[in-house]
């Protein structure tokens, strides 16, 4: 027996180091389909960084622009169903884009895996100094008096804020022009320039100039006021029955087994409810989440469902 003993004990000390060496090897990537930069960018990293902590495997974050987000998500797609490959994602391509596009290369739903909810954050107007109003409803007022000023700006054609500021002119009975930037920093400046009226953008990326009293935010456009920003009323507050709330999702490939997709939820809502993501990222106006993933797929059905009707009655189509 004594050596019997001492063979397996050889033996799995061969095979034990070879294993722990293979799990440290194995790393999992998570897929920003985004430019590097941003709130969704700090927020993946966090959340690299946490899981590679506990699940004590390699984590990182690569980001993959191109195509409106597009080209990230069909890389996520194609990805191996072992939960190696993960999608980080804000709202758009999963519940946005199956209505703008009609050839979209992916099916949300059959194509992938709700892992996590990870965030909420809301969307929110913006006017510059030189529009008199101090209140939604002295800018709507305004805007009926002047119809040559109802422009507004979105950081993109087919986005959410977009579709947002949509629904408030569907509301308001507004005729409102839209100028379409890529991205938020040109905006912003024309913002504070007098060059644009008005700007419907995430809320997160409106807090530094609106604290600095360069721009006003009327308004929030979540359930309750924004944490980054507790002054400024929502819509419904303000007399506007109408609200629109992003979130930041992980997804990872169709077909992933149901207890890889367990541990990975499991590590993921640890990560988002531990106090160091909550503090790097509610100052920001991200609310934290961290949803079971049966619970991620009802929202992502749900918000999909919302901007539907609102998206068709548009008419909009992609250039």
């Amino acid at each position: 027996m004594r050596v019997v003993q001492i063979a397996l004990a050889a033996a799995l000390s061969l095979i034990l180091p070879n294993a722990n060496a293979q799990n440290s090897e194995s790393t999992i990537k998570i897929v920003l389909p985004y430019p590097a930069g941003g709130v969704g960018d700090a927020a993946a990293r966090m959340i690299a960084e946490s899981m590679r902590t506990r699940l004590n495997r390699p984590v990182i974050v690569e980001n993959k622009p191109g195509a409106a987000g597009r080209l990230g998500v069909q890389l996520v797609k194609n990805a191996p169903a072992d939960g190696s490959v993960l999608l980080f994602t804000p709202i758009a391509p999963m519940a946005i884009f199956p209505h703008v596009y009609d050839q979209l290369a992916y099916d949300p739903e059959r194509d992938f895996e709700p892992v996590s909810q990870v965030a909420t954050y809301d969307l929110a107007i913006a006017i510059g100094a030189n529009v008199p109003a101090k209140s939604l409803k002295e800018l709507v007022q305004w805007l009926r008096g002047h119809p040559d000023q109802a422009a507004y700006g979105t950081p993109a054609a087919g986005s959410l804020p977009h579709f947002f500021a949509l629904l408030f002119a569907g509301h308001t009975g507004l005729d409102l022009r839209h100028v379409v930037y890529k991205g938020n920093p040109q905006a912003i400046t024309d913002l504070i320039g007098g060059h644009l009226p008005m700007f419907f953008t995430s809320t997160q990326d409106l807090v530094e100039a609106h604290k600095a009293g360069r721009i006003t935010v009327l308004a929030t456009s979540g359930r309750a006021r924004s944490t980054a920003l507790p002054d400024v009323p929502t819509f419904s507050e303000s007399g506007y029955s109408i609200r629109g709330e992003g979130w930041y999702g992980i997804y990872a490939p169709s077909r992933t087994p149901p207890e890889v997709i367990a541990r990975l939820n499991g590590a993921v809502v640890e990560a988002v409810r531990s106090p160091e993501f909550s503090k790097g990222l509610t100052p920001l106006g991200i609310q934290p989440t961290g949803t079971s993933a049966q619970e991620f797929s009802r929202i992502q059905k749900s918000d999909s469902d919302l901007w539907s009707p609102v998206i068709r009655a548009s008419g909009f189509k992609p250039e």
